[in-house]
């Protein structure tokens, strides 16, 4: 099949890694679309912003940039030419000068929220049973274990470092409201998306779509390479 002339790079958040998109990347693999999952060593904002760059390096452009949770910090601080859209998935979506902390606590969290704290290493590790109650509570027995094997913590330089003027601000948007995440609050995910102006797409699904929902995501992943390919 011919390769297609969108590029596709899935972000990882916090507490996962590029497996988390394996049921998005092999349909738009199949569909002919050049797919990368960036891996973010989530040890410091700047490094994570450096990763992604590195990624962006080797990938053809025009490219459809997709964060999950955490990463849509990341994927809101390139700066790239390549970089013709912005997909969120549950993802937080900073203005100038806040930190992924003021935006993530914004609000009450949900019941369910787990309680976070970095460890004697600086490094925030999710619960365990949080990955079944709150990260992805419509998982199966198996998802939840591979997503427990494979949970990498997030530094507290990741979410303490104010950000530059975001992408979204001159580039177009997607975002996916998880009404049921349990950890970034849907009307927070709503104060986001509406502040920056995105192209919403509120759905009942929970905080890891791409895993427990993903026909869901790729449906709006689509809708942003169709309108990245017509531009």
């Amino acid at each position: 099949m011919p390769r297609k002339p969108v590029s596709v790079v899935l972000v990882h958040g916090a507490w996962a890694d590029g497996t988390s998109w394996a049921k998005i990347i092999r349909p738009l693999a199949e569909e002919g679309y050049g797919t990368v999952a960036a891996p973010l060593p989530l040890t410091s904002f700047a490094d994570d912003v450096a990763a992604l760059e590195r990624t962006l390096d080797r990938v053809p452009g025009p490219v459809v940039l997709v964060g999950h949770a955490y990463a849509g910090a990341v994927i809101a601080a390139m700066q790239s030419r390549k970089v013709a859209s912005l997909v969120y998935v549950a993802a937080l979506a900073l203005d100038e000068g806040e930190t992924v902390a003021d935006v993530f606590y914004r609000g009450r969290p949900h019941p369910e929220a787990p309680t976070l704290a970095p460890d004697d290493h600086g490094l925030i590790y999710l619960p365990p049973e949080a990955v079944s109650t709150a990260f992805a509570p419509g998982a199966t027995a198996g998802e939840l274990a591979l997503l427990t094997a494979v949970q990498r913590p997030i530094s507290l330089a990741c979410i303490t470092a104010p950000v530059g003027r975001p992408a979204w601000k001159q580039v177009p948007a997607w975002f996916l409201v998880a009404e049921q995440d349990r950890m970034i609050i849907a009307d927070n995910q709503h104060f986001m998306a509406r502040r920056m102006q995105a192209r919403i797409h509120a759905r009942p699904v929970d905080h890891t779509p791409m895993v427990t929902a993903p026909d869901t995501v790729l449906a709006i992943i689509q809708e942003a390479i169709r309108d990245t390919a017509s531009a």
